[in-house]
């Protein structure tokens, strides 16, 4: 086959990627090639409803002209200098992204992943210089069903034998208890090596999964009691997806340790940050941690514009909203159909589950034909399918999409 010769259909192209890529995901049938607000065409040039939004990293909508151009303008000028010298950007994002989150000091990462690392960094110091623990006793507290990221040491506290199998040994110094629990964390807490505290404010992977109301504050109340850091991973859930800027937000809860990736930079660029107060982070000295490309003269460039779209179009306030009105809606749907069993989420991060086992189809062939229909999603866990548009979504093409929904559960065949 001449590459440069003939347009490549959608087979073309996953059979090119099935070839000579390793096979570590099992995508959606439909091969993209343009994304701009809430839409995405295929190379065919089919246009689709996102409702995936790149795991929420595209909350501001594909291609934002602001971040877009903002990206463009620095990377004409500067791209990369790594952390060995200073730049004329790295100081006005820092400045930027701490007084926007009520914080410190940030340290710049790029993937989600490198975060969370950074954070268990971070806390263990913490544990060790500022706390007492004796070296290398430090145990950091997280939940079962949680998904932090694919590196050895974060797999070493999943419960997912998908992640975990064949991947050992394994990081100690972790302690997994059930999530939404807050009598398991307070028993765990009763062991003084016990230092943090690690917990998505709702569990993305696990299927949208919302703790009871007030489960948040209370862990960070029994946390403080205990001198134990109360670390957010908002990676999924953070920058407005929930109808808060961070979900902690609901319950007017500031963690000791925040964890941002994805819609930090309205995915257009890999920026991750990690921020805290002085008593915290500054247990971090030279040498001690970094990154050739965090804190980038582009991905601080980015980051501003991106947060500046969050906070100028209320894109917090949007969630908030068709979120409700996308909730209500689903649930005349379900009352309608024995195929789906219940919606759930906050903002415009929620979940329906099927009426099916986890390892049935029925939730695959159901994107499926979703994408038929212009709206593209996948399952998380099986039996459930996660919807995240962008949140630059209006009310009008929100039902748009819940009639695309209602017409696919109402005419599904198994």
């Amino acid at each position: 086959m001449n590459l440069t010769m003939e347009k490549l259909t959608s087979t073309d192209l996953i059979e090119l990627e099935d070839k000579h890529g390793a096979h570590n995901y099992h995508p959606l049938p439909v091969v993209l090639a343009k994304g701009e607000g809430v839409y995405v065409w295929d190379v065919e040039g089919k246009r689709y409803f996102d409702f995936l939004s790149a795991y929420s990293a595209v909350n501001q909508g594909h291609c934002h002209s602001k971040i877009i151009g903002a990206m463009i303008e620095q990377a004409k000028t500067l791209t990369l200098t790594s952390r060995a010298f200073y730049n004329d950007t790295l100081g006005e994002y820092e400045k930027f992204v701490t007084e926007y989150f009520g914080f410190d000091k940030v340290l710049p990462m790029n993937t989600g992943a490198e975060a969370v690392e950074t954070a268990i960094k971070l806390c263990r110091k913490w544990a060790y210089e500022k706390k007492g623990i004796a070296e290398n006793q430090a145990v950091i507290v997280v939940c079962e069903g949680n998904f932090h990221g694919r590196t050895t040491t974060i797999v070493s506290f999943s419960n997912d034998e998908d992640a975990r199998k064949s991947f050992g040994p394994f990081t100690p110094g972790f302690v997994s208890i059930p999530y939404n629990d807050i009598d398991a964390l307070e028993k765990v807490l009763e062991n003084k090596n016990v230092v943090g505290f690690l917990v998505e404010p709702i569990q993305g992977e696990a299927g949208v999964y919302v703790p009871t109301e007030g489960y948040l504050k209370n862990a960070f109340d029994l946390c403080k009691k205990n001198n134990v850091l109360f670390i957010a991973d908002e990676v999924q859930t953070g920058i407005a997806r929930t109808g808060e800027l961070l979900a902690v937000h609901h319950e007017n809860v500031q963690p000791d340790i925040l964890i941002l990736g994805k819609a930090i930079s309205g995915g257009v660029y890999p920026v991750s940050a990690v921020l805290a107060n002085d008593d915290i982070m500054m247990v971090i000295k030279p040498g001690q941690h970094g990154s050739t490309f965090g804190g980038n003269p582009i991905a601080s460039k980015v980051a501003i514009a991106a947060l500046e779209v969050v906070r100028d179009e209320k894109l917090a306030e949007n969630a908030q909203r068709l979120g409700v009105i996308f909730r209500k809606e689903m649930q005349r749907v379900i009352d309608n159909t024995d195929l789906v069993v219940s919606v759930r989420g906050k903002g415009l991060l929620n979940a329906i589950i099927i009426n099916d086992t986890e390892q049935s189809k029925t939730a695959w062939n159901l994107c499926v034909q979703l994408k038929e229909n212009g709206l593209l999603a996948k399952p998380t866990h099986g039996n459930i399918i996660r919807f995240a548009p962008p949140l630059v979504m209006t009310e009008d093409e929100l039902m748009e999409c819940v009639s695309i929904i209602e017409k696919t559960i109402t005419e599904f065949k198994k």
